[in-house]
């Protein structure tokens, strides 16, 4: 997905305006959110994709971006500080192509419009009933669908629309109400139960995640951590780009999980 647009920014400006959409410095997260490596100080073409691989810096530069915008950055709490192997050719392509890269990952989950889980009830036809459940408002969302459908019949919507098959742990209760978490959210699996829903969707499963959906008497869908938070972070380029007038590109890096 790519709009243009004739302006050029600087980088304090796209920063600027980021931070207030998403409110980030009100998130105690797992890695710093903003500005992670610094680059030019002009932005005029941002490229945004879910996860700052290699593959995706690789294609920014090819693009001729000048910042990239992605959920999952780098400098998570607990990994290694060392800048070898993987992450110095990382951080390498940035600092030889003078290339911004800007990452949030807790705020783009939660955000209530351009969030992964507000983006992901759009792409799937989910009206949104509550958010605030949990300790993070916004991590685990409750909706319905506008008419009951079969867990097939729902399955077969997720593989329309986001373009692959889910992993369905299947019930016989018919299905209307639903939550979600997009990404790793397995863990939520109880606390989605405990609103009464009929379903829960999220990106990932574990090996008890299917034992949990079984005695709870829900379905449970994993449609994949990548197709889940793909919506989000283009959404929020896209703001950005048009408040600011700059060229934006979403960078869809394919991954099956």
């Amino acid at each position: 997905m790519q709009s243009s647009g004739a302006g050029m920014v600087t980088i304090e400006q796209l920063l600027e305006l980021a931070e207030s959409t998403l409110r980030a410095a009100e998130f105690n997260d797992y890695c710093p959110n903003g500005l992670q490596v610094q680059g030019r100080t002009k932005i005029r073409r941002l490229v945004s994709g879910v996860t700052a691989s290699q593959a995706l810096l690789e294609a920014a530069v090819n693009s001729r971006a000048d910042a990239v915008l992605v959920h999952h950055g780098y400098f998570w709490r607990g990994e290694s500080a060392c800048l070898t192997g993987i992450k110095h050719q990382r951080i390498a392509t940035l600092i030889r192509n003078d290339l911004n890269l800007i990452a949030y990952h807790l705020p783009l989950d939660v955000h209530p419009q351009f969030g992964n889980n507000a983006r992901l009830a759009l792409e799937l036809g989910l009206t949104v009933d509550d958010c605030t459940a949990g300790e993070q408002p916004g991590l685990l969302y409750r909706g319905h669908l506008d008419q009951a459908m079969t867990g097939s019949e729902f399955a077969e919507r997720v593989r329309q629309r986001l373009g692959r098959t889910p992993l369905h742990v299947p019930n016989e209760r018919p299905l209307r109400s639903i939550a979600w978490c997009t990404g790793a959210g397995q863990q939520f699996i109880n606390d989605a139960a405990a609103l009464g829903v009929d379903a829960f969707l999220t990106g990932e499963v574990s090996e008890a995640t299917t034992h949990y959906a079984r005695e709870l008497g829900i379905h449970f869908f994993a449609a994949g951590h990548h197709a889940t938070e793909r919506y989000g972070v283009q959404a929020l380029g896209a703001h950005l780009a048009a408040q600011l007038d700059m060229e934006h590109e979403f960078i869809d890096i394919e991954n099956p999980a």
